[in-house]
């Protein structure tokens, strides 16, 4: 009886020991970093050609969005440091000059950062219209009239 239940006890220890080795494998080769320009600038060369996340600002007047190609260009800017980055698809409707950002892809040699997914991040606070503000002139930048 003793001997089964260490047998048993054995099992159970070798099979927990496996799937911790695979899942220890599995999470580093699928591991997304997420770095700022600065830590991304610190990081070079080491970082090429790895998948991460890129957060910052986007600088104001950078933003090239080229609608027949559905290329997108501007530059991400955090403490001085600046990334350019190249993306192809429609940006989100609330991406602008100044908005924080987060962007997923790959930077290369050339140092431009290839996304393949753009998010914008916003404030999760609500802040009330101002008085001196419209309800109506507010809504109306809500409702897309299809024109």
């Amino acid at each position: 009886m003793k001997k089964n239940r260490l047998w048993m006890l054995a099992g159970l220890l070798a099979i927990g020991g496996a799937i911790v080795v695979l899942a220890a494998g599995g999470l580093g080769e699928n591991m997304v970093f997420f770095l700022t320009p600065t830590e991304l600038e610190a990081k070079t060369p080491d970082i090429y050609g790895s998948p991460i996340r890129l957060g910052g600002q986007v600088k104001p007047s950078s933003v090239d969005w080229d609608a027949e190609s559905s290329e997108l260009r501007f530059v991400i800017m955090e403490a001085g440091v600046e990334i350019t980055v190249e993306s192809t698809g429609a940006p989100p409707t609330m991406f602008a000059d100044g908005m924080g950002v987060v962007v997923e892809g790959v930077y290369h040699d050339d140092q431009v950062f290839r996304s393949t997914n753009v998010m914008v991040k916003h404030s999760n606070e609500y802040e009330p219209p101002h008085d001196d503000v419209d309800p109506k002139e507010t809504y109306k930048s809500l409702i897309r009239d299809g024109s």
